[in-house]
C-alpha cells in the first residue's frame, strides 16, 4: 500500500483544524463513520433474536450454531479479502461489492431459505451473507488507514471500532426491540435491509476522499501476488502474524460468551431475560464510549502497550470477574452490571492493534491489514467453537478459564512485537515514531 503524497504546507501557513480532526476523525472520512455506524446497525438488528427464531421454525439448535459457524467462517476469509481487494481496487470499490452482497444474500435467505425451513438453503444463504459486511466494513478500515495521519491513527481506529460496536450490536438490538412488537421477526429483517442499504449509500456517496478509489498496492505489483501477499505476510514478517492471532484472541470471548452467557445469567445467576439484555446492552454501551478513550490512550503512552496492558492484561482479569462475581453474589444486579462494564471497558484496549499492525508493515499496510481483518474474522467462530467443544467436559467456568488464558497469551504475544524489523528497523509505538520510521522494503 502507497500513502497519497500530501502537498506541502505553505511557510507561516497554519493548517485549519475543524471539530472533526481535533476529535480524531479524518475530516475527509466522517460522512463514512456515520454511513457504517447506519450499516452496522443494520447487520445487528439480527443479533439478539435470529438464533432463537430459527429455532421457532423447526431447526435444531446444534444445526443453528453450524449455521452461525459456517457464517463466521467466511466473515473470518471477507475479512483477509477485504484488505487484498482494497490493495488491487480500492476501499470504495470493494465497499460497493459489500453491500451488493449483502442485498443479494439477504434477499435470498429471506424470500428463500427461511421460508422453506431447509437446512441445506440456510447453511448457503447464511453463509454466503457472512462475506458482506466484512467486505464493506474492513474495507472502510483500510480506506482509513490509508488517509489518517500517524499522530491520529491510534484516535481514528478508535473512531471506527465506536461506530461499529455502536451499530452492531448495540443500535441494532435496541432496534429490533422497538420493531418486532409492531411487525413480527420477519418484518424485522426485511427492514433491516433498508438500514444497510441507507448506511452503504451514506458512506459511498457523500465520501469524496480521492485515496479511496485508487489502487493502494505498489506499482507494478501483479494481481495475484497481491492477494497472495496477505497471507504469505504473515510468514514474511512473523509480526504480523502474531498480531493477527492477537486480534483472533481479543474477540473469541465475545462471541463465545454471546452463545453462552445469555442461558447461564438467566437459569444459574437468576437474571430475567429483561435484566440480561438490559446488562448486554450496558456492557457494549461502555464499549462504543471506551474504544475512543484506549485509541487516544494509545496516541499517548504507545500503542503497544495499550494492547498488551489495558486489553491483554485487563481482559485476562475481567474474563474472570465477570463469571465468578456474579457465581458468588447470584442475581445481585448492580455487582452483574459492575463486572459487565468491566469487560466491556478492557476489550477496546485492543484499539490501537490496528495502527500498530500498519506501523509494523508500512510499505504494505493493505496486506497488513488484511492479516488483521482475517484475525477478526477468524474470532467470530473461534469464540463458539470453543464453547461447543469444552462447556461439556469443563463447564462454564472451565470455558471461561480458557477464554482468559486467551487474553494472557495475547498479552504475551503483543510484548513481544518490541522485536526489530527486517534490517534492523525498530517497530513504531507511538504516532511520533511512525513517522520517524522509513518503510522497511520488501515487508
Amino acid at each position: 500500500m502507497t500513502n497519497t503524497p500530501v502537498p506541502p504546507t505553505p511557510v507561516g501557513t497554519a493548517p485549519s483544524r475543524s471539530l472533526f480532526t481535533r476529535a480524531g476523525i479524518p475530516q475527509p472520512l466522517s460522512w463514512g463513520y456515520l454511513g457504517l455506524l447506519v450499516f452496522m446497525t443494520g447487520v445487528g438488528i439480527e443479533a439478539g433474536f435470529l438464533s432463537p427464531y430459527l429455532e421457532d421454525l423447526g431447526i435444531p439448535s446444534s444445526q443453528v450454531a453450524m449455521v452461525f459457524t459456517v457464517y463466521g467462517i467466511t466473515g473470518a476469509v471477507a475479512g483477509w479479502l477485504s484488505a487484498a481487494l482494497s490493495d488491487l481496487w480500492g476501499p470504495r470499490k470493494v465497499m460497493w461489492l459489500g453491500l451488493a452482497a449483502f442485498v443479494v444474500t439477504h434477499v435470498f435467505f429471506l424470500a428463500v431459505a427461511v421460508p422453506s425451513a431447509s437446512y441445506p438453503l440456510l447453511l448457503l444463504g447464511y453463509g454466503l451473507r457472512g462475506l458482506a459486511y466484512p467486505l464493506f466494513a474492513y474495507a472502510f478500515l483500510v480506506w482509513i488507514a490509508a488517509v489518517a495521519p500517524p499522530k491520529q491513527m491510534g484516535s481514528a481506529m478508535g473512531w471506527f471500532w465506536s461506530a461499529f460496536s455502536a451499530g452492531l450490536p448495540t443500535l441494532g438490538s435496541l432496534t429490533a426491540s422497538l420493531l418486532i412488537p409492531w411487525v413480527g421477526e420477519r418484518g424485522t429483517l426485511w427492514a433491516a435491509l433498508g438500514v444497510v442499504v441507507g448506511g452503504g449509500l451514506l458512506a459511498l456517496l457523500l465520501v469524496r476522499e480521492p485515496t479511496g478509489s485508487t489502487r493502494l498496492a505498489p506499482a507494478g505489483e501483479r494481481p495475484l501476488a497481491g492477494l497472495v501477499g496477505g497471507l504469505t505476510i504473515l510468514v514474511r514478517e512473523p509480526r504480523v502474524g502474531a498480531g493477527a492471532v492477537v486480534r483472533m484472541l481479543n474477540t473469541a470471548s465475545q462471541f463465545g460468551f454471546l452463545v453462552m452467557l445469555p442461558a447461564w445469567f438467566r437459569h444459574e445467576v437468576g437474571l430475567s431475560n429483561a435484566q440480561w439484555l438490559r446488562l448486554l446492552a450496558i456492557m457494549f454501551a461502555t464499549n462504543i464510549f471506551t474504544n475512543l478513550l484506549f485509541g487516544v490512550v494509545g496516541d499517548r503512552v504507545g500503542w503497544r502497550a495499550t494492547v498488551a496492558w489495558c486489553g491483554g492484561v485487563g481482559c485476562t482479569v475481567s474474563t474472570l470477574l465477570l463469571y465468578y462475581v456474579p457465581a458468588a453474589a447470584g442475581a445481585q444486579y448492580a455487582l452483574c452490571v459492575l463486572v459487565a462494564v468491566l469487560y466491556g471497558a478492557t476489550l477496546s484496549g485492543y484499539v490501537p492493534l490496528s495502527a500498530l499492525m500498519t506501523a509494523i508493515a508500512p510499505a504494505h499496510k493493505g496486506q497488513a491489514m488484511a492479516a488483521l481483518n482475517l484475525g477478526a474474522g477468524a474470532s467470530t467462530f473461534v469464540g463458539p467453537l470453543v464453547v461447543s467443544l469444552f462447556r461439556g467436559p469443563l463447564g462454564v467456568a472451565g470455558v471461561v478459564w480458557i477464554f482468559a488464558g486467551f487474553h494472557a497469551v495475547s498479552a504475551g504475544l503483543t510484548l513481544v512485537l518490541r522485536t526489530t524489523a527486517t534490517g534492523g528497523d525498530p517497530v513504531p509505538d507511538t504516532p511520533a515514531q511512525a513517522v520517524a520510521t522509513p518503510a522497511t522494503k520488501g515487508l
